[in-house]
């Protein structure tokens, strides 16, 4: 059974950029970490590109290589190959979680997100996770969401939205 990022969580970052990861999380960090074993640390991929923009993106070493794996497939030297090493392989780094499930966020990736400490939103996206500046997510995201649900009238089933 393959794990999925699921949920939303807040949780802290110091000024030391010390965040920790949601313990649901990190289950499924190390189950797509194919170095991890009990007693080891999992790692994580966060990808920073300047697509994202408020936003940080945290993937398993296992989705991440597979991304990779699907830039590096497409022809030497095109423009969309370079494009997307730039952006995802370029701007990603490989992080150690600790045994008290923290990592530390580089100064570079907090100033993107406007914060020096304080709260972030965790969100799980399946594949990936969400990393947002608390009140940049309730601001973006979920008042977003609150509003296109409340256009869609009484009795919505999100789920019609999988048939074809």
């Amino acid at each position: 059974m393959v794990l999925s990022f699921t949920g939303t969580h807040t949780q802290k970052v110091d000024g030391k950029g010390r965040m920790s990861i949601p313990a649901d999380f990190r289950r499924v960090l190390e189950t797509g970490d194919p170095d991890w074993t009990p007693g080891l640390f999992p790692r994580m991929y966060l990808l920073y590109g300047e697509h994202l923009s408020n936003q940080l993106h945290g993937y398993t070493v296992d989705e991440f290589r597979a991304v990779i794996d699907q830039i590096n497939a497409l022809p030497r030297g095109s423009d969309k190959k370079k494009k997307l090493s730039r952006l995802i392989i370029g701007q990603s780094i490989l992080l150690d979680v600790d045994r008290d499930g923290r990592t530390v966020m580089p100064i570079s990736q907090r100033q993107k997100l406007g914060i020096a400490e304080g709260e972030l939103t965790f969100t799980g996206m399946g594949d990936h996770f969400e990393i947002w500046k608390a009140e940049t997510y309730t601001n973006e995201v979920a008042d977003e969401m609150a509003a296109w649900l409340s256009e869609q009238g009484d009795g919505f089933d999100p789920l019609i939205l999988l048939d074809g």
